[in-house]
């Protein structure tokens, strides 16, 4: 079946459509966008700019996807915005593009939630099954996990990392990367434990979570230096895969600050 475009919609010449698209009421689509196959645009939604969007992904009205980053330095260069599959992109989210300053592209990945007026800025990197609420924000450079959740009126700044499983609670200002499977709140954001409830729904073990309290609780005990107990875990619980995420995720971009628990001095 070939692409359903309502009559008030706009398509420009040489978008390209998959097989089952549907473009509701009122859509604008620019000429070098790529739909992917059973694409949903219900209405009043605009994609512009080299930007891709996989198949099955439903976007709701007034989204604006691929319009020029909302940044200085850019200066109009041919950066992309790569979207996945199956993503359900809600009402006034914004997605754009990346920037010569950064990886020339913005990355979202499969499954995930974007509700009203989420933000996903340049060059930003968004895992799979990530779920970020109302009007949560990412600044440019940001690095989102897998099943990682963002909570309604959350700001993540720039070049920060969220690891996998972690959780950010709502109206949090997060300045520093998030370990996998971290809990984090506080209006200036603090790490307040693991994420246990997220663990238990995605299959982790009684085991498993256990072990990861006993890494976390070291990690951020405050004898010796970071580096002195990412070291001593790293061998304490080099087979142990679930804490191994831990470790190599700190190893990954050592010298940036990690979000620490209020009563650790790092």
């Amino acid at each position: 079946m070939t692409a359903q475009v309502h009559t008030t919609a706009i398509v420009e010449k040489g978008a390209e459509l998959g097989v089952n698209v549907s473009i509701g009421p009122y859509c604008v689509i620019g000429a070098e966008v790529k739909l992917g196959d059973e694409v949903e645009l219900k209405s009043h939604v605009v994609v512009d700019g080299r930007t891709s969007i996989g198949e099955g992904t439903v976007v709701f009205p007034f989204a604006s996807l691929g319009h020029a980053p909302q940044d200085l330095k850019y200066k109009g260069e041919k950066s992309e915005l790569l979207i996945g599959k199956n993503n359900k992109i809600r009402e006034h989210v914004t997605m754009n593009p990346g920037t010569e300053g950064g990886n020339m592209n913005t990355i979202v990945g499969d499954g995930s939630l974007f509700m009203m007026a989420s933000h996903v800025a340049h060059d930003c990197i968004v895992g799979n099954s990530v779920v970020m609420a109302n009007n949560a924000t990412l600044a440019g450079h940001v690095e989102v996990g897998d099943f990682a959740i963002i909570g309604g009126l959350a700001a993540v700044h720039q070049f920060v990392r969220i690891g996998p499983y972690a959780m950010i609670g709502g109206m949090s200002g997060v300045e520093y990367d998030v370990i996998p499977f971290g809990l984090v709140k506080g209006e200036r954001a603090h790490l307040a434990g693991l994420n246990y409830i997220g663990l238990e729904r995605r299959g982790f073990t009684k085991e498993q979570v256990h072990t990861l309290m006993k890494a976390f609780k070291f990690l951020f005990n405050e004898k010796g230096t970071l580096a002195e107990r990412t070291e001593k875990i790293a061998d304490d619980y080099k087979n142990e895969q679930v804490v191994m995420r831990i470790i190599d995720f700190i190893r990954a971009k050592e010298g940036r600050s990690l979000l620490q628990p209020k009563t650790s001095s790092g």
